[in-house]
């Protein structure tokens, strides 16, 4: 790994003056493990040869890409790409036949008149390929956004249906990113060159072979002329690749503190603690290194465009004293000659057109790469119901379960064993870190256990269909998104595939979680838009944010609804208001997580939890009389209000 890492930074210049953004002692920690560098490491070792065998299977996945949204226009651009290649063969024989009659012996006149079909057909010729060319290049364009929308489409779909876990695996952030930042954006790149690979082809095929026609012995001079742009173009991909791998960390830094000092929400805690000196200071060192690296990248490349233009040079230069030896031997007529001129510019240019995409091919199907392989990634996170429809449940049953988050020794909950019961009032208490909201997220089906079973109603979740089983739980978090949506909808969103008049209303869910009048209060009451970003928009406290995501999860109106710390940010008011509704409905099963314990006297049963493990269980009543922890954290909050 220490091998893979150096080697990244000797070709990519990822220091500066002696720091280094990998370095252990920087201030900031790394954003990602460094495994993924070794696709950049395979790319530095990437020859000429390894690019030309892998680009038919290149070439042939961006076809089946095209072909799946599109098969006409697949078939149209590259159909009409060979036709116009076609034309460009029968114009450059006709430029032949029209320069030998006009080179011929005899009076002008007669040589004009015995050219003038040959020059009509190059004429038809000429105007043919351009319009097949148009043609081609309107295909190819209808292409483009079809692809995009089907590849992002598919991204979002595999980031959306993947498990809660997901997200806690320190790869899974970075590999999203690396697909959407260039991976998704390739997939029409790849598209677009492979048609441009393919144009530049028939354009070298084409010319070659009115060269074969003309002359044989050009052909090999035609190739040797183009070797070295081939060369250049491979060796300038793999260093624009490497600089992108090295440039992706630190361009996530850099956002990330653009982001903490131009942010309203950050604003007030960058000047109450006076951070603007410090994460200036971080993000100037982190703008030195990614200036260095890019001054370093353009300096290589320039040495390398230079030398390959330098060879490229001397390649024409021989192909023309080829072609001069064999017009002074007689080998080949001056018509001849002159058309064959005229066929190496056609032929450099389609080849200038085909290295290119070639370049630019092997360059984006690795960052298109990057895109299939996290959703390959995404796959293995994506949970695999057996189908069957969850039961409206009478008891959920916890049989010895663990969860252990990826990278650490301790689980987060530890042989948990309990059962919960419908239309119960269940609490979770603890210190902080004690794992209730770890064991919250596995009752709500939002992570699967490392270890043990849950059941309902004595069936294994693993063979429950995920979305049944997600329907019927609802969530009210400490830890909420302000979704840029209006206030009803914001709410709605709860339950945004109800039937009408099946369950609570907005107005309603909005009552009962004490947010009917805050909302009614705002400039167009459940119209108004909840973010300032946005024209007309508006925004709220994190109090009455808090009500709206409550109001949202008792629009829900699940069978069970599982309550993390919902009052945190509430008032004593509203606090009061939305327990009081919590209480209310005998068929609903509560889960309820909180700190403040007076909020837990009417649970049917509390649970208390410590370091993973439940270590006392029963009522209020009971609790308090026993020696434990929850006689002393219930003792410390009471003495609060003790004179």
């Amino acid at each position: 790994m220490r091998q893979t890492a150096k080697l990244f930074r000797q070709r990519t210049g990822a220091s500066m003056d002696g720091d280094d953004d990998t370095d252990p002692s920087a201030t900031l920690p790394e954003l990602a493990d460094l495994d993924w560098m070794h696709h950049g490491t395979a790319f530095a070792a990437t020859s000429f040869w390894a690019v030309a065998r892998r680009l038919p299977a290149i070439v042939r996945e961006a076809i089946a890409l095209a072909w799946g949204v599109s098969r006409r226009d697949t078939v149209a651009a590259i159909g009409l790409n060979v036709a116009a290649g076609v034309m460009t063969t029968f114009g450059l024989l006709a430029t032949s036949t029209v320069l030998t009659e006009l080179f011929a012996i005899g009076p002008t006149p007669d040589r004009v008149r015995s050219a003038a079909p040959a020059l009509l057909l190059a004429a038809l010729a000429v105007l043919a390929r351009g319009g097949l060319t148009i043609a081609a290049g309107w295909a190819q364009a209808r292409l483009i956004p079809q692809i995009n929308y089907g590849v992002e489409l598919r991204l979002f779909e595999a980031t959306t249906a993947v498990e809660l876990a997901a997200f806690d695996d320190a790869g899974f952030a970075e590999e999203m990113d690396r697909a959407r930042n260039r991976g998704m954006e390739e997939a029409a790149s790849i598209v677009d060159d492979t048609v441009n690979l393919i144009t530049g082809l028939v354009g070298v095929l084409a010319t070659a072979a009115a060269v074969t026609v003309i002359q044989p012995l050009l052909l090999p001079c035609l190739l040797l002329a183009a070797a070295p742009l081939a060369v250049t173009a491979v060796r300038m991909a793999r260093r624009e690749y490497l600089a992108m791998l090295a440039r992706l960390t630190r361009r996530r830094r850099m956002w990330m503190l653009a982001h903490l000092m131009a942010n309203r929400h950050t604003a007030a805690e960058v000047r109450t603690y006076q951070m603007r000196t410090f994460l200036l200071g971080e993000y100037q060192r982190i703008m030195r290194m990614e200036t260095r690296a890019q001054l370093l990248l353009v300096r290589s490349q320039t040495v390398t465009r230079l030398a390959g233009a330098s060879v490229a040079g001397l390649a024409t230069f021989a192909v023309y004293l080829v072609l001069g030896w064999l017009l002074l031997t007689g080998m080949v007529p001056l018509a001849a000659a002159a058309t064959a001129m005229l066929a190496l510019q056609a032929a450099r240019g389609s080849l200038s057109t085909a290295v290119h995409a070639t370049n630019s091919l092997y360059e984006d199907a690795l960052y298109y790469r990057d895109f299939q392989s996290f959703l390959h990634r995404a796959d293995g996170h994506t949970p695999t119901g057996g189908g069957e429809p969850a039961p409206g449940y009478q008891e959920i049953e916890f049989d010895q379960v663990s969860l252990s988050y990826p990278d650490t020794d301790t689980p987060a909950v530890d042989q948990v064993s309990l059962r919960i019961r419908r239309g119960e009032v269940i609490a979770l208490v603890g210190e902080n870190g004690s794992g209730k909201s770890t064991l919250a997220k596995l009752i709500a089906g939002l992570y699967r256990p490392s270890g043990g079973v849950i059941r309902w109603d004595g069936v294994d979740t693993t063979r429950l269909d995920p979305a049944s089983l997600s329907g019927q739980v609802a969530v009210i978090s400490q830890d909420w998104w302000r979704f840029p949506f209006t206030a009803g909808r914001n709410i709605s969103i709860g339950r945004y595939d109800r039937s009408n008049g099946d369950g609570p209303s907005v107005t309603e869910a909005a009552t009962a979680a004490a947010a009917h009048d805050m909302i009614s209060g705002l400039p167009r009451g459940y119209e108004t838009l909840l973010n300032r970003e946005f024209k007309n928009g508006h925004d709220l406290s994190g109090g009455q944010w808090q009500r709206l995501v409550a109001a949202r999860g008792l629009y829900r109106d699940a069978r069970l609804l599982i309550c993390d710390e919902p009052s945190a940010a509430l008032d004593a008011r509203a606090e009061h208001a939305l327990f009081q509704q919590l209480r209310r409905r005998p068929e609903r099963t509560v889960v309820l997580i909180t700190h403040r314990l007076a909020n837990v006297r009417h649970a049917d049963r509390i649970y208390v939890m410590h370091q993973g493990r439940i270590i006392q269980q029963g009522g209020h009543d009971q609790l308090v009389q026993e020696d434990g922890l929850y006689q002393e954290l219930f003792h410390l909050q009471a003495s609060g209000y003790l004179a």
